[in-house]
């Protein structure tokens, strides 16, 4: 058994993918549409074969409350590795991206948490 597909809740598909693969780097994999909304997922470019993010309609009101919950709690929704936190951060700020934690050292594991503009905070880390 392995992880296929994950996903993070989103309010509009358009602009979360554009954030996802314009901003972060990442590549479209599916985009099926499914009535008012899409299967729509995401991947990483450097490892295009691994595990997709599912862009998700929260259209749901329990899918709603729960992402608005995480938000206000400042916990992020998921988190993705990078070899190079502090180059990562210093990319992704330069495009606009808005940290809430900017990158922290914690022994062995260096972590940051970005505001994907949809609803989202995302966690990044890096293991030294």
């Amino acid at each position: 058994m392995r992880i296929s597909v994950t996903s993070v809740f989103v309010a509009d598909q358009a602009k979360a993918l554009e954030f996802y693969t314009d901003v972060l780097g990442f590549t479209k994999r599916q985009d099926i549409p499914m009535g008012a909304a899409r299967w729509l997922t995401v991947a990483s470019s450097d490892a295009p074969d691994a595990v997709e993010l599912l862009l998700e309609p929260n259209a749901n009101p329990i899918a709603s409350t729960y992402q608005q919950s995480l938000h206000a709690a400042g916990i992020p929704a998921t988190t993705f590795a990078t070899d190079d936190l502090a180059k990562e951060h210093e990319r992704l700020t330069a495009l606009g991206v808005r940290f809430t934690q900017e990158p922290v050292r914690n022994g062995p594991v260096s972590t940051a948490v970005l505001d994907d503009t949809c609803g989202n905070l995302i966690g990044l880390h890096q293991v030294h």
